[in-house]
């Protein structure tokens, strides 16, 4: 299944550290106000739709997500902050809508082998080793440049060898472009020049009501995946792809989020929930993109669709949300209130030879795509 969409041309740009202010006009449908002195940026794009996505370069995180229900409210439906502040003082880091790499999910132990040679990265997440450790891609300030005939933000870091423990000197850019239908496509692309394990993702937490609007449970979702990968109480992969049916790890057909997350299931429990990898059903089309899940809202009519050429997709909800964090609208993040669709392949695959490998060797390119589609029913 492949997918074209149309681009429509608006990008607003804001540096923060405020100390004087230029409007450079670059197009006929893009002025740039640009307050300069600091490497950290807000970029704003927008389509003739109503909707809106705030990106900064910190983290290539996305800040906001504005999109109209039936009735053409807009609401924001990205968990997250106001300002770079919000990310970096929160009394913890949820990855709220950062990318998340050089590996995202976890490594068992933070070990793995390649060509004989044994790397050790920091044990973030005891015992193991989450999201590219404890300085990830979520951290560090990427470099970033607006495109206005693509209504896009293109970001590229350049993580060095040995940071955070992974071997090989990689450049990795992301690329944000919002298109006239309400999709936001995001292009992945990275090279090498030492054999290294890639496995980049988007982690935005949803909540479709809008953010800070209390819990998920309702939410009806659909994943289109047959087999998951359980795990065990560390959350790391058995290596197993059992069925789905007759678990409440079928979502085969949407069901809402909350119908049976309490189910007496001891991967229910070893995730507090849903925190779990699925095989997505590819049809044998192998890397190319294929319908991933869909999440239904039923009080504001949205739906979110989400596509990719990635394998795998780790469904999250919400479940160590506890109220601490007060987000954009003041309200407090409760217990499952928000969702995380991470396409992705495999946690643990380093260490997983019957899993598809993540493995991005010199002369090759790592490239992937990923789309949330958004509409109101």
């Amino acid at each position: 299944m492949s997918h074209a969409f149309s681009k429509s041309c608006s990008v607003s740009v804001v540096l923060l550290a405020i100390v004087a202010t230029v409007f450079v006009q670059t197009s006929a449908d893009l002025a740039v106000d640009v307050k300069t002195a600091d490497d950290i940026q807000i970029y704003t794009l927008e389509n003739d739709r109503g909707m809106s996505v705030r990106v900064t370069n910190f983290g290539a995180i996305i800040m906001s997500i504005f999109v109209p229900d039936r009735d053409g409210n807009l609401a924001d439906v990205a968990l997250g902050y106001h300002d770079i502040a919000g990310y970096t003082n929160a009394v913890d880091k949820p990855y709220f809508g950062a990318i998340v790499g050089r590996y995202g999910n976890r490594i068992a132990e933070g070990k793995f082998t390649i060509d004989g040679q044994d790397y050790s990265l920091a044990i973030n997440n005891p015992p193991n080793s989450l999201h590219g450790g404890v300085i990830g891609f979520d951290k560090v300030i990427w470099d970033a440049k607006a495109d206005a005939a693509d209504n896009s933000v293109s970001l590229t870091y350049r993580a060095k060898d040995g940071e955070e423990g992974y071997p090989g000197n990689l450049t990795c850019s992301v690329t944000y472009r919002l298109t006239d239908d309400n999709a936001i496509e995001i292009d992945y692309r990275a090279t090498t020049d030492k054999a290294t394990p890639v496995n980049l993702t988007q982690h935005t937490y949803f909540n479709l009501k809008g953010e800070g609007e209390g819990d998920i449970l309702d939410h009806q979702l659909m994943i289109n995946a047959n087999r998951y990968t359980p795990v065990d109480e560390t959350l790391i992969p058995t290596g197993k792809t059992p069925a789905v049916q007759g678990t409440p790890f079928d979502f085969t057909s949407a069901k809402p989020i909350g119908r049976d997350i309490a189910a007496d299931n001891e991967q229910l429990r070893f995730g507090g929930g849903y925190d779990h990898n699925w095989v997505l059903d590819k049809g044998g089309k192998t890397g190319e993109m294929t319908l991933a899940a869909t999440v239904y809202e039923p009080s504001s009519g949205r739906l979110l669709e989400v596509f990719t050429q990635e394998p795998g997709i780790q469904f999250y909800s919400g479940n160590f949300l506890d109220g601490r964090l007060a987000g954009k609208s003041g309200k407090p993040y409760v217990h499952r209130g928000g969702f995380c669709l991470e396409t992705q392949h495999y946690p643990d695959s380093p260490n997983q030879p019957t899993f598809p490998s993540t493995l991005l060797k010199p002369g090759d390119e790592y490239e992937t795509k990923t789309v949330f589609k958004f509409s109101a029913r």
